[in-house]
């Protein structure tokens, strides 16, 4: 059978990796893919991005089965088309994707359901924005309502930092947010202390199968410090997602949710992200939704899951998932991102790369922001690859994570050093 997977960055190539294995699966193709997905025999690009051609090439060449992985798609309503034309698709339609696509109807629904989460508040002018946060003080989160590539959210340490944020989204849009159909708006967030973790569910509108726990690291620079990003690297399993911890999110978090989506006349298929913030009394609240997987988190868990990807997904979208039983890999498994000179603001592009590993079963470099030029393999975009392994421990996955990437050779290239640092304190 063939499978299409849609997007170009490390999450899609490690998806697609994945459905590559499966028993079933004669071919996988990437639109538009990457360097690596280029280079994979099992993996083939396709240079589509536009909704009705991906679901015009679905149609022509029998694809049992397409997966989304980027919002930008979900957002266009690349599953609303497939449908309409009976094709097999895993994600949200347009509608039931504003949980990720819009803050603002997030919090809204958060509040609606009773989904613990932080205070905040709206605003779609910046005086008004200006004078809540004096009012609140710092620290303060200034969030995008809008798709901006993982990058629409600044934990604001400072005033200072705070009113720049408000300006950066509202006024000159420098975080290249998508604003949604009412114009530029920001949602202002109470501070929430704690570790955060990411917790990916699969659904089928009714039925929930939790996958492997995992987490991210934001920030770009060791000890969590320097702008936020959209990941620099992550780990699976994540150890503050204790057995108590995880009844308490399936219960308090991802079960009202998606029986509020149900109930609000917007049933949830597909990848929901929650991301957490975790408290020293195990509590969890809600930071955000995506509707997708997280990248980097997708790497580390798909080094780890051993079942077999489509089968999994082609349950998901007959609504069999009550049938399904995952398994794992007992190792840890750890990516670490290795970005362009520049990033996350003014990331480089061009540059040669040079030095990578080859595959192995333990060991994976995962492309993102890479492209083929005269057979030649360059930076195309902000986090350029996530070098991903497994280990018996967290702190073995991060020794053979750090080994794996020693050779790899860019100009500008940065990443952090402390990838897994929580758990190997823990």
């Amino acid at each position: 059978m063939k499978v299409l997977v849609l997007g170009s960055g490390g999450r899609e190539h490690a998806l697609a990796w994945k459905l590559a294995q499966g028993q079933r699966v004669s071919q996988v193709f990437v639109a538009p893919g990457n360097g690596g997905t280029a280079r994979d025999a099992r993996l083939k690009n396709i240079p589509i991005t536009d909704v009705k051609a991906l679901a015009d090439f679905a149609a022509s060449e029998k694809i049992a089965l397409t997966v989304v992985g980027p919002e930008a798609f979900l957002a266009a309503g690349v599953v609303d088309e497939f449908r309409a034309r009976g094709l097999r698709i895993f994600g949200p339609t347009k509608a039931a994707a504003q949980l990720e696509s819009s803050k603002a109807f997030a919090k809204e629904f958060m509040k609606r359901h009773h989904i613990p989460t932080a205070a905040y508040e709206t605003f779609g002018d910046a005086p008004s924005a200006h004078a809540y946060v004096d009012r609140m003080g710092a620290p303060i989160v200034i969030k995008a309502d809008g798709l901006a590539a993982g990058k629409g959210v600044v934990v604001a340490m400072t005033l200072a930092e705070a009113h720049e944020a408000i300006d950066w989204i509202l006024e000159d849009n420098r975080l290249g947010v998508t604003h949604n159909a009412g114009g530029a708006a920001v949602v202002i967030e109470q501070f929430l202390d704690g570790e955060e973790a990411s917790f990916i569910v699969l659904c089928d509108g009714k039925n929930v199968v939790s996958l492997a726990t995992s987490q991210d690291h934001k920030r770009l620079l060791d000890k969590d410090e320097g702008p936020n990003t959209g990941g620099m690297g992550a780990y699976s399993p994540a150890p503050v997602v204790t057995p108590n911890v995880h009844a308490k999110v399936m219960h308090e978090i991802i079960l009202p949710t998606i029986n509020g989506m149900a109930k609000d006349g917007v049933p949830f298929t597909g990848f929901l992200y929650a991301g957490l913030m975790i408290d020293a009394q195990g509590q969890p609240r809600t930071i955000e939704f995506n509707t997708r997987m997280g990248d980097p988190e997708t790497q580390p868990i798909m080094m780890r899951l051993k079942s077999d990807l489509f089968e999994v997904l082609m349950h998901a979208t007959d609504g069999t998932l009550d049938q399904v039983e995952l398994q794992w890999d007992r190792r840890v498994a750890l990516g670490v991102v290795m970005a362009a000179g520049g990033y996350p603001m003014n990331p480089k592009k061009g540059d040669a790369i040079s030095g990578l590993p080859a595959d192995a079963e333990d060991a994976m470099v995962f492309h993102a922001g890479t492209t083929e030029v005269d057979g030649k393999l360059v930076s195309s975009g902000g986090r350029v690859l996530c070098v991903t392994a497994l280990g018996e421990s967290v702190r073995k996955a991060q020794q053979h994570a750090y080994d794996a990437l020693t050779g790899i050779q860019f100009d500008g290239k940065q990443y952090r050093q402390d990838i897994g640092y929580r758990a190997v304190k823990k």
